[in-house]
């Protein structure tokens, strides 16, 4: 009949899904060598479990013969029983030590299965605790991720995951993106004790943090109706993305922007009020730049294909404003488009202007414009939407002024 100690192992192997042969192998292995330090053996011992009652049998390793001339070492050897009589406190020791390795690692691998091929996906959690290096956020059960937010002056080979100014509370509900999933099974860790950390890695300062945030809140993006041609992020301070629409009705930037801003506000709120700019994308390079550069009025745009720059000519009064506050205008919309931007005011480059040819690339399509709907808001914003046919309004503004100049007293508009 199988000993308690074997029951309770096999037991625990079913419910923790650990093969048994491979545990009761792995305390042979352990208990040689603690016996092998207990008993002072020189050459070390070989343990072996009777599988049936859980009995434990250590054996001396005695060399034989002569060692080989080239290491010095013994290759055979006699087996002497040395067991001694407190074998079984000393095996449950190391089973239970054998049994919490066992255990982490197969959770570990169980994790990495299932989301080393999610890398790239969004995911909600809650703040388990928060720490200056790393914040560990809670998935679900028995599954946790980390926000590394190292000082990268200190540990140069860490990460930096957090957005500047941003800290977390116990039980904070936030969104992150997954970077990494750690291979528990890696011969050489990546960092230092990572046998100890979480197996998934997470990041909120990511741009693609912001992809996913709008496929949550836009129903055009998560259809593929919407795409976000290109993303430009400083995390925690501001934003741009470039969007375009299969659909030449739909408005992107309005289907982003959602009614009276409501979408953006939601992608905003989760950023912690870090500032994103939604601008249309073109694949004309000189329109792509003076999109870019919004809020700001560009004149003129001249790109140089081969050497990848483009000349930026903005009236006097937009100059600050094209540029932004230490520059983070330009340098965003740099990144946007993938082009070195140089800007100019109209004052400094009049001699450039003097010698264009008289064909110079437009940066704004006036036909687009006067297609566009005509209502300005009480506070100065215009309308994005598209007018229209045979109106000046889109659909939304048409029936307001329809509604304004109705004279049907019974009219319930």
């Amino acid at each position: 009949m199988a000993s308690e100690m074997m029951e309770a192992l096999m037991l625990l192997c079913q419910e923790k899904h650990i093969d048994e042969l491979y545990l009761l192998d792995r305390l042979e292995q352990s208990l040689a060598k603690s016996y092998a330090d207990v008993l002072h053996l020189d050459f070390g011992a070989r343990v072996t479990i009777d599988r049936a009652t859980g009995r434990v049998y250590v054996y001396e390793l005695v060399p034989k013969g002569e060692p080989d001339e080239e290491t010095g070492e013994y290759t055979e050897f006699d087996e002497v029983d040395v067991t001694p009589p407190d074998t079984s406190r000393i095996a449950a020791q190391h089973a239970k030590a054998e049994i919490k390795t066992l255990v982490r690692n197969a959770a570990r691998a169980q994790i990495y299965d299932e989301f080393r091929g999610r890398v790239g996906d969004i995911i909600t959690g809650t703040v388990l605790q928060s720490t200056p290096d790393f914040t560990i956020i809670k998935i679900r059960e028995g599954v946790e991720a980390e926000l590394p937010h190292f000082d990268q002056r200190r540990f140069p080979d860490e990460r930096d995951e957090r957005p500047a100014g941003e800290r977390y509370l116990h039980n904070q509900r936030i969104k992150a993106i997954i970077v990494d999933v750690r291979d528990p099974n890696a011969t050489q860790p990546a960092v230092r004790g990572e046998r100890q950390r979480p197996p998934i890695v997470v990041s909120r300062t990511h741009p693609d943090l912001i992809r996913r945030l709008f496929e949550l809140e836009v129903p055009e993006v998560y259809d593929g109706v919407v795409s976000i041609r290109s993303i430009a992020r400083e995390a925690g301070v501001r934003s741009k993305i470039a969007v375009s629409s299969v659909d030449e009705r739909l408005d992107p930037v309005g289907a982003c922007v959602g009614p009276k801003g409501s979408r953006v506000r939601t992608v905003v709120s989760e950023l912690r009020g870090e500032r994103v700019d939604v601008v249309p994308w073109f694949d004309d390079a000189a329109r792509c730049v003076a999109s870019a550069l919004s809020p700001a009025r560009v004149s003129r745009v001249i790109v140089d294909g081969a050497t990848g720059h483009a000349t930026v000519i903005v009236p006097d009064d937009q100059l600050s404003l094209a540029i932004g506050k230490e520059g983070q205008n330009a340098r965003l919309a740099a990144r946007l488009t993938g082009l070195h931007i140089d800007i100019k005011n109209e004052s400094l480059a009049a001699n450039i202007l003097n010698n264009l040819p008289e064909v110079v690339e437009e940066a704004v399509d006036e036909e687009e414009i006067a297609h566009r709907c005509k209502y300005v808001s009480p506070s100065g914003v215009p309308c994005r939407n598209m007018a229209r046919p045979g109106s000046d309004f889109c659909g939304i503004h048409d029936a307001m002024e329809n509604a304004e100049i109705s004279s049907d007293s019974d009219s319930l508009i």
